[in-house]
C-alpha cells in the first residue's frame, strides 16, 4: 500500500563518506516501505566538519548536526539522520523537531587499531610514553585511568582519513602508535577487520546513544513521520532514553568525558550504567540501577543521574573547561 503523497523527500546529511553510507542505508529500508520513494539527498558539510582544532572552542560536537536542524526547521530538508551520540544533551530538542525512529543498534564498543604491519595486538602491548590517537574525551579518561603512562592525543577528521593518519600515509606531525575508534564506523566503511583488540563495555564504557542512528523530521509533518515511524525499534529507543534522560539531568556539555549504557535484561528488565569522569580519568563516579517494578526508562535515568551528581559529577563537570 503507497500511503506517501507524492512529493520527493529530501534527506539532510553531513557530507562524510560514513553520513552518506548511513543516509544509503536509511534510504534502502524506507524503500522497503515505500518501493517508488523519490528520494533527494541534501550533504553539507557542516561548520564542525570543517574546524580541524578543539571542537569546545566552536561550541561544541552539537555542531555536526545544528545546521542540518536548521535546515530541518526552516523546510529546506524533510528528514535527517543523526548518530545520537553527536546529539547534545544538555539542550532541548529544536523547536518543531522530533527523532520519529531510532534504528536498531548497531555494535557499542570501542576498538583499539593499529599501524598497518604491526604485529601488536592489545593495549598491554603498548610501551609507557605510546602515543594514542582519538577524538573523544571519554575514551581518553578511561584509557589514562588504566595506563596514565600513555600520550592520548586528539585527532579528528572523517574515520577513513583518521586510519590513513595512524598508517602514516596521510601526514601529521605527531607519529601515532595506535588509535581508538568505534567499531560500528568501521564495520559501517568495511573495514572492521583493522579493529585488533575489542574493548568490553567494563573496560570501556560507550558513549550515550553509541551505535544508535536516530530519524529525525519536523513534529507537524505527518506524512514524513508516519514513514519514518515504521522503522523503529522499540527496544532501541527505550534505552536510548534512559541514556539521555540520564545525560539530560548530568547537564553534561560536549567536553564532559561521560559514559551511558542501557541494556535489556533478558527477563525484560532495564539495566543502565552511568560513568563520570576527569579529563585524565584519574577521578570517576559510577552508577548502575535497573529499572523498578514499572521499568519507566526516564525514571531508570533520573535515578541514575541523581546518583552521579550524589557523588560528586557535577564539581567534575565544572571542573572541565568548556
Amino acid at each position: 500500500m503507497n500511503d506517501f503523497p507524492g512529493r520527493t523527500l529530501r534527506i539532510g546529511t553531513r557530507s562524510s563518506p560514513m553520513a552518506l553510507s548511513q543516509v544509503e542505508q536509511v534510504s534502502g529500508l524506507l524503500r522497503k516501505i515505500e518501493p517508488d520513494l523519490d528520494i533527494e539527498v541534501v550533504p553539507v558539510t557542516t561548520e564542525a566538519d570543517k574546524w580541524q582544532g578543539d571542537l569546545a572552542q566552536l561550541g561544541g560536537k552539537g555542531l555536526f548536526v545544528k545546521e542540518i536542524d536548521t535546515m530541518l526547521q526552516r523546510g529546506r530538508v524533510d528528514m535527517a539522520v543523526h548518530c545520537i551520540k553527536d546529539v547534545p544533551g544538555d539542550q532541548p530538542m529544536p523547536r518543531g523537531l522530533i527523532f520519529a525512529a531510532y534504528l536498531p543498534r548497531d555494535d557499542v564498543h570501542d576498538a583499539l587499531l593499529f599501524p598497518e604491519g604491526s604485529d601488536r595486538q592489545t593495549l598491554d602491548d603498548l610501551p609507557a610514553g605510546a602515543t594514542v590517537a582519538t577524538s573523544a574525551v571519554r575514551r581518553k579518561a578511561q584509557i589514562n585511568r588504566v595506563r596514565p603512562d600513555l600520550n592520548v592525543v586528539r585527532v579528528r577528521g572523517a574515520v577513513g582519513s583518521r586510519v590513513e593518519k595512524l598508517d602514516g600515509t596521510r601526514k601529521i606531525d605527531t607519529k601515532l602508535d595506535a588509535m581508538i575508534l568505534a567499531r560500528a564506523g568501521l564495520e559501517r566503511l568495511g573495514i572492521a577487520n583493522r579493529a585488533r583488540q575489542v574493548f568490553t563495555v567494563d573496560e570501556m564504557l560507550p558513549a550515550v546513544g553509541a551505535g544508535a542512528l536516530g530519524l529525525e523530521c519536523r513534529k507537524d509533518d505527518d506524512a514524513v513521520a508516519y514513514l519514518l515511524q515504521q522503522l523503529n525499534h522499540d527496544r532501541t529507543m527505550t534505552e536510548i532514553t534512559a541514556e539521555r534522560v540520564m545525560l539530560h539531568n548530568l547537564r553534561g556539555h560536549c567536553n564532559s568525558p561521560i559514559a551511558g549504557y542501557c541494556i535489556t535484561e533478558p527477563d525484560g528488565q532495564l539495566s543502565l550504567r552511568g560513568m563520570v569522569f576527569s579529563r585524565d580519568g584519574s577521578k570517576f563516579v559510577h552508577a548502575h540501577f535497573w529499572g523498578e517494578s514499572m521499568n519507566d526508562p526516564a525514571v531508570l535515568g533520573t535515578r541514575v543521574g541523581a546518583e552521579l551528581l550524589r557523588q560528586g559529577a557535577r564539581d567534575i563537570i565544572e571542573g572541565i573547561p568548556h
